[in-house]
Formats: C-alpha cells, sequence, structure tokens
C-alpha cells in the first residue's frame, strides 16, 4: 500500500536519497530546511521530493529522487501527483529545474509540466565541478512549470 508521509524533523535522514537528484550536499543544506519534505512508502522507502514555496503564488520542486532498483515503476509519477494536489488551491505555479536532459525533461512532461525558460551556465556556475547525467555534461538549468489550478 502506498503512503507519502510528511517528513518535519531529521530531514538530513533522507540525503543518501536527495543526493541521487543533487549531488552536492552544499545545494541540498540551502533548501531542505526551508522546504516540505515527502516521502513516499510502499511497504519501504521508494522515493522523496522537497518542495519549496518561492513566492505567494508559486512553488517549486527542487529534488525528486526514487531509488534506482525502483525506477520506471511509477513511484516518481505517484509522489508528484499527491503534491500536485497538496499545493493546489496553495499556490498557482509549480516550478522545476533540471539539467539538459532528454530524459528527465520527458518525465516532467509527462506529468504535465511544460518548457518555460532556462538559467545559462547554471550548473558550471554553482558546482565546484563537471556534473554528468545520462551522459550529457550540465551546463544551463531548464525550468518547467505547471499550473496548479487545472
Amino acid at each position: 500500500m502506498i503512503e507519502v508521509k510528511i517528513v518535519k524533523s531529521n530531514k538530513k535522514d533522507f540525503l543518501d536519497l536527495l543526493l541521487l537528484a543533487d549531488e552536492s550536499e552544499f545545494m541540498i543544506d540551502k533548501y531542505l530546511e526551508r522546504g516540505e519534505l515527502f516521502a513516499l512508502y510502499d511497504g519501504d522507502l521508494k522515493s522523496v521530493c522537497v518542495v519549496t514555496k518561492e513566492s505567494d503564488n508559486v512553488c517549486e520542486l527542487k529534488n525528486i529522487a526514487t531509488y534506482e532498483e525502483w525506477h520506471g515503476k511509477g513511484y516518481g509519477s505517484k509522489l508528484l501527483s499527491y503534491i500536485f494536489s497538496r499545493y493546489k488551491g496553495k499556490c498557482a505555479t509549480m516550478l522545476v529545474g533540471t539539467g539538459d536532459v532528454p530524459k528527465a525533461i520527458r518525465f516532467y512532461e509527462r506529468n504535465g509540466f511544460e518548457i518555460s525558460h532556462r538559467t545559462p551556465n547554471f550548473f558550471t556556475d554553482n558546482y565546484e565541478y563537471p556534473m554528468f547525467e545520462d551522459g550529457f555534461q550540465l551546463v544551463d538549468m531548464v525550468y518547467l512549470k505547471r499550473n496548479l489550478y487545472e
């Protein structure tokens, strides 16, 4: 039975999973405490995500990660569905930033996001070493948005 729990304390206990989506503990520390951490369980822990409130009408999905052995089983999409319901009526728009990686962008588009804008050189300017995902070096941050009033 799938259950999503809101984690209010000891958020660093989930660092191993958060690091799968963001390799820098320094960057995670910038949003972890001010964000809401959600943990999806199906028997045991499968996925986590962190959402921050960026303004009165905008929230941002800062991190979403699923243990690798559970990729492709729908856990990430189920967690997104939960947070869309939770933030509907509280925010008009949810943003998410990701590397310019086709697989990641397709995942977000399948879950109702559309490309919004990009921040040039985000990864090269904010990480102390080159970042790679699926064989692509991450340079620009691609932002996608989803309307939460639909």
